[in-house]
């Protein structure tokens, strides 16, 4: 789905990676559980700690609940139905409202979800859009631009033009449903510099700007193989744009899972869950729950590389007499600036509170990385994949070490279970 907005100065977030590999971790989460807390420890002794879920591939397959999903999700609340920890679902599904996601959850988990512990990688209206032209809008004010399907092209009569104001900007949310249609008319838009009915007299570039949500090549459903994502629709866009112009497509903005920004805004929703629960201290420690190594497991690690590097410059201020509040969220570092074409990464305001400590990555087998295709290593010291093709994105570089998850689990309800373990909680 693509949209088209008038232009705005936004973010640039960037990742690189490719290659999946980590110990599985039996005999490192017994000894983390002894150096942590036992379980007969009291409430306020315990470790605080909350969770990210992935939802494609890790509580679902398209719309078909994964077994062990309900029962996990049954163990994490209490008699009331309150959750034990905070809980948050990060996808990059954007084709739906926080409220409809959350209704969806509620019924395929069978407990309560609500809006507020949904992050989409979605943008709308909602953040200042205004004057917003949709694909559906340009082919009907211009119906002569989409002919690939001869029974949607006009039968007698050729209708006149509608005058639409100049584009300045494209926002693509997800995969379409009608690619033919979406990459013949964004291309039209991106050589005619906004304005799609025109003859191209010259090429344009820079072309106008390009923000693209969801930068998943693969996801998945009910099938027993990976679909499509809207990464894959991006190779195409690319593709097509520099075949015709010779130019690569570039981009003000990659949004939605790996980027920082999504999990800074995960961690705000964590910490407001926290004290809604009554916790009067920070949370620690964060667990990332996913099956695509390329988003999730890359995501929560280059997300706990930006934690550590931002407590490391907050003690280096502090202990030049400097105040916390110092340290912004726009701080530029290695963390965050891993595009190979981005510039300056904006991650988030201010930080006054106390981050997390880390974020640990958990992969699980039940979605795009699937261990009956795979087989995990019996020689924990062994990674868990050689990933011989970049599955990335276009605009990110090779970094294995940010591929590899902390633990490996069969399904999502061995994930919560270990984590239950490590920090020392009942999860009866």
């Amino acid at each position: 789905m693509a949209e088209m907005f008038p232009r705005l100065s936004m973010f640039r977030i960037g990742w690189r990676g490719v290659r999946l590999s980590r110990k599985v971790t039996n005999a490192a989460a017994s000894a983390q559980t002894q150096r942590r807390y036992s379980t007969d420890v009291c409430e306020r002794d315990r470790s605080l700690f909350g969770l990210l879920f992935d939802i494609d591939g890790v509580l679902v397959r398209g719309r078909t609940p994964i077994p062990a999903a309900k029962q996990c999700f049954r163990n994490l609340v209490d008699g009331d139905g309150k959750y034990k920890v905070p809980v948050v679902f990060v996808t990059n599904a954007g084709n739906s409202l926080r409220e409809t996601k959350a209704e969806q959850l509620s019924h395929l988990l069978e407990v309560e979800v609500s809006a507020d512990q949904i992050v989409l990688d979605k943008i709308n209206s909602s953040v200042g859009f205004k004057n917003v032209v949709t694909i559906d809008m340009l082919r009907e004010a211009n119906p002569l631009l989409d002919v690939v399907d001869h029974n949607r092209r006009p039968k007698d009569m050729i209708p006149p033009s509608k005058d639409l104001p100049p584009i300045d900007a494209v926002v693509l949310f997800g995969e379409p449903i009608r690619w033919e249609t979406n990459l013949q008319l964004i291309t039209d838009v991106l050589l005619t510099n906004g304005r799609p009915g025109n003859p191209v007299t010259s090429l344009h570039y820079p072309h106008i700007p390009v923000l693209a949500c969801n930068m998943d090549l693969l996801w998945m459903a009910e099938a027993k193989n990976p679909r499509f994502g809207h990464g894959m629709f991006l190779v195409c866009l690319e593709s097509i744009y520099k075949k015709i112009t010779g130019c690569e497509l570039k981009y003000e903005a990659l949004i939605g899972k790996p980027s920082v920004v999504t999990y800074n805004y995960a961690e705000l929703l964590i910490r407001k869950q926290a004290e809604q629960l009554g916790w009067t201290r920070p949370v620690e420690r964060l667990y990332a729950i996913g099956d695509n190594p390329m988003a999730d497991i890359y995501g929560a690690n280059l997300y706990n590389r930006y934690l550590k590097a931002m407590h490391h410059t907050r003690a280096q201020v502090q202990a030049q007499g400097g105040s916390s509040s110092q340290v912004t969220g726009d701080l530029q570092c290695e963390a965050s600036n891993d595009a190979k074409h981005s510039g300056r990464v904006m991650v988030g305001g201010s930080f006054d509170h106390r981050l997390p400590e880390g974020c640990s990555s958990i992969l699980v087998c039940t979605g795009v990385y699937n261990h009956d295709q795979q087989d995990l290593p019996s020689d924990t010291e062994q990674t868990v994949t050689e990933q011989k093709i970049f599955h990335g994105h276009r605009d990110f570089r090779f970094d294995p070490s940010l591929t590899q998850p902390s633990f490996v689990v069969h399904d999502v309800r061995d994930g919560v279970e270990l984590v239950f373990q490590l920090e020392g909680w009942s999860l009866q």
